[in-house]
Formats: C-alpha cells, structure tokens, sequence
C-alpha cells in the first residue's frame, strides 16, 4: 500500500447540493473520484430538485459557508477550487473573503440557471459574481448562454465568441482561459464544438482551441456542466496544463455521455453514470 502524505494535493469543489445526485456537489466528488483526484466538498446552498427540475432553493448562512473554507484551508492541501452554484449575492462575497489570500486554480462554473429555466441565484448576484469573484478566477468554464450573461454581450457565432472572451480578459486580469461548452452552440447541428480562448500575454493576441466531437443523443444530460468543470479541474491538478486538461475533460464527457445513454434514473432528464467506465 502507498504511502499517504499530508502534503498531497487536494481539489475542492464549492457548490450546491443536489440530493438526487446528478449534479452540483455530488457530481463534483464522483467526478473527482472517478479521475483520481481526491475531493473536499463546501456546500453553498442547498436544493431540492431530481431529474424533473429544481423547486427550492435555500443558500447556506454565511458565516457556515466561510468557516467551511476556512477549515479545509488550513488543514488540506487545497490546490484547485471549483465553484459552482453560489445562490446569493451574500454567498459570493462570503466565498470571496475566505479565497482573499487564497494563491492557487480558482476555476469557475457559472451556475446560474437551471436547465428547467430555474434562478439558481438572486439578482444582487451577478454585480457580486462580476465585482468580486471573476477577479479571483484563474479559468471559467461556461456556456453559451451563460457567457453571454457574465460579459454581456449576446454569443452566436465563433466571432461573437471570441469578443466577449476579449472583453473578459480585459476586465479581469487573473483570468488565463475561459472554455466554452458547446452543447448549446448551434444545437441544430450534429457535431458539438467546444472552445478554450487562453487570454494574450504580452507578446500575442488571445488564441483558441477547438474540438469538434460528434454530438450523443441522449437523454441523460443532467450535471453536464457540473462534471464537466469539475473533470476539468481534476484533470489540470494531474496536468498542470490547460490544453491538455481541456482536451482529457473533452475525452471523459463523451465516453461518460456515451456510456448513460441506456441508464434509466428517474422520470425526467436522467444523470450522468459517473460510476461506469
């Protein structure tokens, strides 16, 4: 048996719970489970949806939220912070305070709505999301219609694409990459491209990368976005390269989509199998 040190590498996910366990927190930690990284876990706000949508949500007080961080701050060796669904205006500045002195991957997965078209934050949380947790964040991992919302600016094309990234990096200057998950770009089409814009440096401009992947029909599509960022995470603490992370997270959510297509969890939009392989 290998020897465990304390010094080991951690990732941890902030995010909501999500009891029927296909997305948020718990997608987060299978996910984690299944790369091989292990996963500490602070719950932002808690939920009650299954497959069918989200029906109430209730963010954790506080003061709770920032003594979670705290306490596996100073106890684990906490490399890479994924943050999911925040909830309130009140929950971001209390994750902000306790990330202050915080030096290393902060990558961010906007969760802001639900694909049932559920709030999943109040409407004083986007001035707290943009005035004070992007200027912390290392990577965003959104989508289409949510970058769209985090840079204002209506997304379309690859043109309409790369312009709000600009606008981004612009505004931020911690923000090295923003990738975009392409499920919801031209969903007409059979084949899902997704993008990494890696913001310019001081002798070039921004540039992209692209992977085009056939598109999986299936109805087990709930926590995408969740196990998405979070194999991104996972895959960028073993790597400590975007490229590479971006293209293994790429690889895992198709062969992970591929394998769900059959499960039958649920009487709404199933989740993923994290466990199969």
């Amino acid at each position: 048996m290998p020897v465990i040190k304390k010094t080991e590498q951690v990732a941890l996910t902030i995010a909501g719970s999500d009891p029927s366990g296909g997305a948020g927190i718990q997608a987060d930690l299978k996910t984690f489970t299944v790369i091989g990284v292990y996963g500490g876990a602070v719950i932002s706000c808690l939920t009650a949806q299954n497959t069918r949508g989200v029906f109430a949500i209730q963010p954790v007080q506080t003061a709770l939220v920032k003594k979670q961080i705290d306490h596996v701050l100073n106890d684990l060796n906490v490399t890479h912070i994924k943050i999911g669904m925040i909830g309130s205006d009140k929950v971001a500045e209390s994750i902000c305070d306790a990330l202050t002195d915080y030096a290393g991957e902060i990558i961010y997965d906007p969760v802001l709505i639900s694909s049932s078209g559920h709030e999943l934050i109040n409407p004083k949380g986007y001035d707290a999301i943009r005035r004070q947790l992007l200027p912390i964040c290392t990577v965003l991992t959104p989508n289409v219609p949510e970058l769209s919302i985090l840079a204002e600016k209506k997304c379309s094309t690859k043109d309409t694409l790369h312009s709000a990234t600009v606008k981004l990096f612009q505004l931020y200057e911690r923000l090295r990459s923003v990738i975009i998950t392409g499920g919801h770009f031209k969903p007409e089409e059979n084949v899902i491209t997704d993008f990494m814009f890696k913001g310019p440096g001081k002798t070039r401009q921004a540039d992209c990368e692209e992977i085009s992947h056939p598109r999986i029909a299936s109805n087990n599509t709930h926590g995408t976005g969740c196990t998405f960022s979070a194999a991104f995470t996972a895959y960028h603490l073993l790597t400590g390269d975007d490229s590479e992370a971006f293209r293994k997270a790429v690889m895992y959510m198709d062969n992970l989509i591929r394998n769900s297509v059959s499960a039958r969890i649920g009487h709404g939009t199933g989740p993923l199998m994290h466990h199969l392989k």
